[in-house]
């Protein structure tokens, strides 16, 4: 079993390299949870994740010979530039197997860090299997991204720092993939004190470690549906399971929908970039059962392209009401276009994009469509939107918006 004196000997090696990631209380979070809600931002983190923490403590215990073989891991991202980075301290060879469907930042930073990368299946459990069977091929020592309480042990350094900051928080909310991070952070939050409540976070879509609590043993999902990448595993760790068996209290899972309106809430109120597994602890904070509480939330990582970023802040508005297409009818005379876009600057709202259709009918001279997207405060400011349109004789129609 891990004891309190490995957690410190990696707490003494892993501040070598990782960044100091101070916890930042949160107003808004607070506010909009009714609890006292403390960021650990380890989306700051060197190599822009936690990774880099459980990579380059495990390395570290590896003898010179395992080294010299060569180092391989499988990673849907942030593992993978944890492992590229410290094998690239330790000058060995690093072979990275990850997804083909991994962000191209998450890529080209892994090869930044000197690391040969290899594209391989369509999911984490994909890439690692190919992973072993290169690992046997070529003689190659594997790094297993979660499943190796050594590597936990780093990742679980994390919960050292909170409770050195905040040695009266009673909760810590961490992202949970395949469970190395929330191996590490709960039993060493126990070992320090049993009174903490240490909460699991998973993506509805990919929460194998919630099925594998209620069945009592690792269950295999047989699929994974989730934007949060880099939680998005099938089968989560056998040999660290116990662990999370005895020091994880509870298991919150997070819809992909709630993760698009933390990022924008992240991005607003904390001007921060937190990539969707990253986000998974802010967006279950809502859902503690308990109020007027110390409540940390771990930021696991930061590393997301800018296409999905786009996405993300374009469906995260549309979510909010803040942006919004509306359709009218109108006879196919001059004016009704004029008239229309002076109710809506009447009530203050940005159109942003104006689609007139005249072959909605084919009587052309009898209506028109006009959709038209806009930009609104929220939800009160559309609603006042559209009931303007109405008083105007308008029958406004909300529909999906394209942009």
């Amino acid at each position: 079993m891990l004891t309190r004196e490995d957690f410190d000997e990696a707490c003494k090696k892993v501040h070598e390299v990782t960044l100091e990631t101070k916890l930042i209380y949160s107003d808004y979070f607070s506010a909009q949870t009714g609890n006292r809600i403390y960021l650990k931002p380890e989306n700051l983190q060197r190599t822009g994740a936690y990774k880099v923490r459980g990579a380059y403590y495990k390395i570290s215990t590896l003898s010179e010979e395992e080294r010299k073989k060569g180092l391989i891991t499988a990673s849907a991202g942030n593992h993978a530039q944890g492992v590229a980075f410290a094998a690239q301290k330790y000058g060995c060879k690093a072979v990275i197997v990850m997804p083909t469907t991994t962000p191209l930042i998450k890529v080209n930073r892994t090869k930044g860090y000197g690391a040969e990368v290899v594209l391989h299946g369509d999911v984490f459990d994909d890439a690692a299997d190919y992973a072993m069977q290169l690992a046997k091929e070529n003689g190659y020592t594997f790094i297993h991204p979660f499943d190796d309480p050594v590597v936990a042990t780093g990742q679980g350094t994390i919960a050292m720092e909170i409770i050195q900051e905040l040695p009266l928080v009673d909760y810590i909310l961490v992202p949970i993939g395949g469970g190395g991070l929330a191996t590490g952070v709960s039993t060493l939050a126990k070992l320090i004190n049993p009174k903490i409540k240490v909460i699991g976070v998973e993506p509805e879509g990919a929460a194998c470690m919630k099925e594998s609590l209620k069945n009592g043993r690792v269950t295999t999902l047989e699929h994974v549906d989730t934007i949060a990448d880099g939680t998005a595993v099938k089968t989560p760790g056998s040999h660290i399971f116990p662990y999370i068996q005895k020091n994880i209290d509870d298991i919150i899972t997070v819809k992909d929908d709630e993760l698009v309106v933390a990022f924008l809430d992240m991005v607003e109120n904390h001007k921060m970039i937190v990539e969707n597994s990253g986000l998974l602890s802010v967006a279950a904070a809502g859902k503690l059962k308990c109020k007027n509480k110390n409540v940390a939330c771990i930021l696991s990582g930061g590393n997301m392209d800018l296409i999905t970023m786009s996405s993300i802040v374009q469906n995260g508005l549309i979510m909010r009401n803040r942006i919004f297409t509306v359709s009218v009818l109108l006879p196919d005379k001059p004016g009704e276009l004029a008239s229309v876009a002076e109710t809506i600057a009447n009530e203050q709202g940005n159109v942003i994009k104006l689609e007139h259709n005249q072959f909605v009918a084919v009587n052309r001279s009898a209506q028109v469509e006009l959709r038209i997207t806009l930009e609104a405060f929220g939800t009160d400011h559309k609603n006042q939107i559209m009931d303007a349109l109405k008083k105007g004789g308008y029958q406004p129609r909300i529909v999906r918006t394209v942009l």
